[in-house]
């Protein structure tokens, strides 16, 4: 696995400012790489005893075996990373709650290429961090993957999503997350972190949980967030990618199959029955269906 380098934050230290309360059983958060993977992390670590957090690594195909015990129904930990799914990783996270975080496409392939020629990701010997890159081919790489380094859009969004679609299992959307982060004080915004706390099973919900979703959401928390650079200074490596560039030329059919599988809905049904009283509906929120269902043939490319 690449080397990721990540800075330290102090939410641990913001989260024994609350009153916490333990997991009535492991939550465990997956994503797609680069769709938000932090903000949601951070969002739900203020509600999860800091003892509770599954903090010795991402958990991903390559260290599952290393790092399962996250996953065991007696421990009650928050865990996250960005776990393939295949039988091993169906078992041994099997008694765990899941959150499956994407992200638009389009948005997503120009995030990968920001994180792949950033300090944070590897080191200066990865390849497509050497300048001679066009941007044109750095985005297909992006796209179709870097053979035996990276996996391809298809495969990752197959695989780290598609793949976990089932009856015990949410969906998120990053820009609906960023969208009720933005206005956390409106109604719109309360019944979205409602559905989305039901879904995480916590066993209550404090009142004091827009500050929570505050301090979580914080970018300075973040350890992958960027700022772009300020007029007048020269643009570092990873700005290559013009601000305006568009990739809704660029990429294939298979990037629009993927969107309208992650279309927005507010078909939304709880997850357990943590919140009889939460609200059943959540603009962005989608309660998955389970595997025997079949799909629609529209509805994505084929595994």
């Amino acid at each position: 696995m690449t080397r990721v380098r990540l800075k330290p934050d102090t939410l641990d230290q913001q989260n024994g400012k609350f009153a916490q309360v333990r997991l009535p059983q492991p939550l465990f958060l997956n994503s797609v790489p680069k769709s938000g993977s932090h903000l949601l992390r951070n969002i739900m670590r203020m509600f999860v005893p800091v003892e509770d957090h599954f903090k010795d690594q991402f958990i991903q195909w390559g260290n599952l075996q290393q790092y399962k015990h996250a996953f065991r129904a007696e421990g009650r930990m928050l865990s996250w990373g960005h776990l393939l799914f295949s039988d091993a990783s169906a078992v041994e996270a099997g008694p765990a709650r899941k959150i499956i975080l994407v992200r638009d496409p389009y948005t997503w392939v120009l995030a990968r290429a920001r994180f792949f020629l950033s300090d944070e990701f590897g080191d200066n010997s990865v390849l497509v961090k050497n300048g001679e890159l066009t941007v044109d081919s750095l985005i297909n790489l992006m796209i179709f993957g870097i053979h035996g380094k990276a996996m391809s859009m298809r495969e990752l969004f197959n695989y780290n999503a598609v793949g976990w679609l089932g009856s015990d299992a949410t969906m998120l959307r990053y820009e609906d997350l960023l969208e009720a982060v933005k206005t956390l004080d409106s109604e719109k915004a309360e019944s979205y972190f409602m559905a989305m706390f039901e879904a995480a099973g916590l066993a209550s919900i404090p009142d004091d949980w827009r500050e929570r979703v505050r301090i979580g959401s914080d970018r300075k928390q973040t350890c992958t967030f960027r700022k772009s650079p300020q007029a007048g200074r020269r643009a570092p490596r990873r700005q290559i990618i013009p601000p305006t560039f568009s990739a809704h030329r660029r990429l294939p059919r298979c990037a629009r199959s993927i969107r309208r599988v992650f279309r927005p809905t507010t078909a939304f049904r709880p997850a357990g029955p943590a919140h009889s009283a939460a609200p059943r509906a959540s603009a962005g929120v989608r309660r998955i269906r389970d595997h025997s269902r079949p799909a629609p043939a529209s509805a994505g490319p084929h595994r």
